[in-house]
């Protein structure tokens, strides 16, 4: 039993309470801050906070071996990677 990673109430409930929070924020400024051009940039951005709050202590990747982070992370960055190809096609035209 050693293996598993307990978190307490306390810390998982204020994570919950920070997701809450930038979900709020996400809808805010996605009705009612109009930036011309950035309104994705900051819309991907709170996301990303997003996935590595999720990923670090409900997929318990805090506490876990450094080959699952790696593999996470590189699977992260690669879909990071084909999506600003993606979008440099798309702005570029």
């Amino acid at each position: 039993m050693s293996g598993h990673h307990v978190m307490s109430v306390a810390t998982n409930f204020k994570v919950f309470i920070s997701l809450v929070i930038l979900t709020i924020l996400t809808v805010y400024t996605a009705k009612y801050v109009h930036i011309e051009g950035w309104n994705l940039i900051i819309a991907m951005f709170i996301a990303s906070v997003k996935v590595t709050l999720v990923l670090l202590w409900f997929m318990h990747l805090k506490g876990d071996s450094t080959t699952n982070k790696v593999i996470i992370f590189s699977a992260v960055g690669f879909v990071a990677l084909l999506a600003g190809i993606c979008y440099s096609d798309l702005f570029y035209r």
